[in-house]
């Protein structure tokens, strides 16, 4: 990408997404936007950039007519789909805040949603993935917690799972307003199509007369990470420009780009690095539902996908799939793995499947990407490491007490970043927690900067196993068992001990009867580990628990393992 056209992006950080995709619309009006790969065998479906921001438009005008104004938070629970990208520039369109649900949440995490954003909106699907969430939306509105909501009105849009039939003459929609608490509205669409077509001629610019500013809160995310707290973060339009605009520039990515958006587009790494991107940039972006690796490269190789941005097990399921079919993603350029420290085995493996750069990354709902290598690294630090600063940001390594450590010395990450979160919503001492004093953002991460600059993740602080005063290098020795050709998958957690406080307990994917304990002490002999450092309990499971973004939750594995000995005490 040349200077010109790094220069131009670098403007665009200071205008408004919605105003980029409207100027796209006129530019480009028949150029490709956005590309849905629906789940179960359903038709895919395209939107043009005048299709896309028409009915966005007349989907803003449906918001005002709803009641939703400046500042409101809306929530929306769909999954990569062209109607949650329409949704989105709706709501910036109206100066509101995207408060988007990730489709996996159930009736607890929803009703803690909806209660800590106040939405005054919530927009569904009727159904996903065989729940019918309009029932399970009555029954919440039915339940105690309903009073808490600030909500009025509830529209459902008939889901892609339903096409092409696509109606609600069988849907007893009556059921919802009486069962349901009186006071909230129920709106029914049998398409995105049918819920805008009484505002929108396409190819009409219909547009709310709303000043929109890149200094309003453009997004209220809902933090899934590994303590098991939701946290609101509050992020500005300019700061998601501003990420989205570095990373493009860190990569090169350019305008013969297209991105392939597997990560839940309801969480940082689909919706900024994956959509935003898109529209920031003007390529295409092609959404897919449901994840499932063979459909993910047939779509790759059909719609020419050269950049993706997903979790691990994204890319290890796509690696499997290129292996069993003998094809891979011809155009596929770049794969950035984030979520969580990407094994280096798997890396340089991908690497040689796909063709393709396999970057490590390292970032936060707070802060987005911290940390990036590039396809212009040496292959060793592009995917032998989580990154390196992006321009514009410092990382540095502390002490319990503060003090700044060396490069090769392990300790806190901390970043400094023009892309810092607003604040938790409604939580300022949360806020103040993990802000230091000069502005630092504590990220609870344990890592080591080596001489050059690349960032290595060591683990969560929370994570660390004090085994009778010896701290146990926790992510290097999951990194040396998921180099044996048995393990798929692994996570080490301290285990009580009432003599040492705490022993290792590794927790592993493996095929049944090729990996146990004896083989795992002889595969740490051989590579000449040692012994303090062994898991002194190994676990074998079905899979680890992981939240949408691929980090595992290893508070479940503690929990797990912690139950498992008091019972064994108890007898």
């Amino acid at each position: 990408m040349g200077d010109r056209e790094r220069t131009d992006l670098n403007s665009l950080v200071g205008l408004p997404i919605t105003d980029i995709v409207s100027k796209r619309a006129i530019e480009d009006p028949l150029g490709l936007a956005v590309v849905d790969i629906p789940a179960g065998g359903n038709p895919e479906r395209t939107w043009s950039w005048q299709k896309l921001n028409s009915q966005a438009d007349a989907l803003a005008k449906l918001l005002i007519d709803l009641g939703v104004r400046q500042g409101d938070a809306v929530a929306y629970q769909f999954p990569n789909c062209g109607e949650f990208v329409v949704i989105s520039l709706a709501i910036l369109k109206v100066g509101a805040v995207c408060c988007p649900i990730i489709p996996i949440f159930r009736e607890r995490e929803i009703s803690y949603v909806l209660r800590s954003s106040k939405a005054r909106l919530y927009l569904i699907p009727d159904n996903y993935k065989g729940r019918n969430l309009a029932e399970e939306m009555s029954e919440l509105l039915s339940s105690d917690t309903a009073g808490q909501f600030r909500l009025g009105d509830v529209v459902v849009i008939a889901s892609n799972e339903m096409r092409p039939t696509n109606n609600f003459g069988a849907v007893n929609t009556s059921f919802y307003r009486n069962e349901s608490r009186s006071d909230v509205k129920w709106h029914f669409f049998s398409s995105l199509s049918d819920m805008v077509s009484e505002q929108c001629v396409l190819g009409e610019e219909i547009s709310p007369q709303i000043d929109i500013s890149v200094e309003l809160l453009a997004q209220l995310l809902f933090t899934s990470g590994t303590s098991g707290e939701p946290k609101g973060v509050l992020q500005k339009m300019k700061t998601l420009n501003r990420a989205a605009v570095m990373e493009i520039n860190h990569l090169g990515l350019g305008l013969e780009d297209r991105v392939f958006v597997p990560s839940p587009l309801a969480h940082q790494t689909g919706f900024l690095y994956g959509m935003w991107i898109s529209l920031l940039l003007g390529v295409p972006q092609v959404l897919q539902a449901v994840w499932d690796g063979k459909t993910a490269l047939e779509a790759m190789r059909k719609w020419k996908a050269t950049f993706v941005q997903a979790a691990t097990p994204f890319l290890a399921d796509l690696v499997a799939v290129c292996e069993d079919s003998g094809k891979v993603p011809e155009d596929l350029r770049i794969f950035v793995v984030t979520g969580a420290a990407v094994p280096r085995a798997l890396a340089e493996h991908a690497t040689g499947v796909l063709g393709a750069a396999v970057c490590g990354a390292w970032g936060t709902t707070e802060t987005c990407l911290g940390a990036l290598s590039s396809p212009f690294d040496e292959p060793s630090k592009a995917w032998g490491t989580d990154g390196r600063p992006l321009e514009g940001i410092k990382l540095r390594i502390s002490d319990k007490e503060g003090k700044i450590l060396l490069p090769g010395e392990e300790g806190q990450l901390e970043v400094f970043s023009p892309c810092t979160f607003v604040g938790y919503l409604d939580h300022p001492e949360w806020t103040r927690e993990v802000i230091t004093e000069d502005g630092w953002y504590r990220s609870g991460d344990l890592a080591v900067i080596d001489q050059d600059g690349f960032l290595h993740l060591r683990g969560r602080v929370k994570d660390v196993i004090n085994r009778g005063g010896e701290k146990i290098p926790v992510g290097e020795i999951e990194e040396l068992l998921y180099s044996h050709p048995s393990v798929k998958d692994v996570a080490i957690v301290a285990m009580p001990d009432q003599r040492l406080g705490e022993r290792a307990c590794a927790f592993v994917v493996a095929p049944k009867g090729e990996f146990d304990f004896e083989e795992m002490k002889n595969y740490l002999e051989g590579l000449k580990v040692a012994k303090q450092y062994w898991p002194e309990r190994l676990e074998i499971i079905e899979f680890l628990p992981r939240n949408a973004t691929g980090k595992i939750q290893k508070f479940q594995l503690r929990a797990k393992i912690r139950e498992i000995v008091e019972k064994e005490n108890a007898g």
